[in-house]
C-alpha cells in the first residue's frame, strides 16, 4: 500500500468529459449525465483500499444524503482489474449493492479518465460548479484508519453546501491521502 496525496488539481479547471459504464445498471454515464444538475461530485474511489473501507460507509450516507438536492455524483474506479480482481467491475457492482449507493458506480477500464482528472489516489474527491470548474479537490475529512477520527465528511460536506448555496467554496483545501492508483502496466492495453 503506497501513501499518496491527492495532486491538488488547479482551482478553476474545467471537468474533463468522460464516458463509461455503470456496474450496476450497464448504463453509459457521462457529463452530459448530469447536465442538469447545479454541481457534481466526481470521486475515485475502488473496494480494495484500505482508505476506502475505512470511508465507504461515510462516502454512501453522503450519497443518501445528497439524493434529493440539485447535486449529480458518480464514483469511478480506475484501477487495473487485472492485478487487483477486488476491483473487477463485478466486484465493483457488489460493493455497490451492499453499500447501498445513491449514485453510478463506473469502470474506467482504460484508466483515461483517472488520467484526465489527475486523479492519483483512492479516494480522491472533485467538486465542480455549475459551469463544471472545479471548486473543490481535497479530503473527505481528517479520518484515517487508525487515528481514532469519526468519518463525518465535513471537509466534502462544507464544500457541496457552499456550491449548492451559491457561495465561494473556502479555497483552503487539504489533499485527500490513500492507496495509489493502481495503474495497469506499461505493456499493457
Amino acid at each position: 500500500m503506497a501513501l499518496t496525496e491527492s495532486t491538488m488539481v488547479a482551482l478553476g479547471t474545467p471537468a474533463p468529459d468522460f464516458q463509461l459504464p455503470d456496474v450496476v445498471s450497464g448504463e453509459t454515464i457521462s457529463l452530459q449525465t448530469f447536465a442538469a444538475k447545479k454541481a457534481l461530485l466526481v470521486m475515485f474511489i475502488c473496494r480494495h483500499c484500505p482508505y476506502v473501507q475505512h470511508v465507504q460507509v461515510g462516502i454512501a450516507r453522503l450519497g443518501r444524503d445528497y439524493a434529493a438536492k440539485d447535486l449529480g455524483i458518480v464514483a469511478i474506479s480506475s484501477n487495473d482489474a487485472h492485478g487487483y480482481p477486488e476491483d473487477a467491475p463485478a466486484s465493483l457492482k457488489a460493493m455497490a449493492e451492499e453499500l447501498q449507493f445513491a449514485f453510478p458506480y463506473c469502470h474506467d477500464e482504460s484508466q483515461a479518465v483517472a488520467k484526465a482528472y489527475s486523479a492519483v489516489c483512492t479516494p480522491d474527491f472533485f467538486v465542480f460548479d455549475q459551469a463544471r470548474r472545479l471548486v473543490y479537490r481535497g479530503q473527505l475529512d481528517d479520518s484515517r484508519p487508525g487515528n481514532g477520527k469519526p468519518v463525518t465528511g465535513r471537509d466534502l460536506r462544507a464544500a457541496l453546501d457552499a456550491v449548492l448555496a451559491g457561495k465561494p467554496v473556502d479555497s483552503t483545501q487539504r489533499p485527500s491521502i490513500g492507496c495509489n492508483i493502481k495503474w495497469k502496466p506499461a505493456w499493457t492495453d
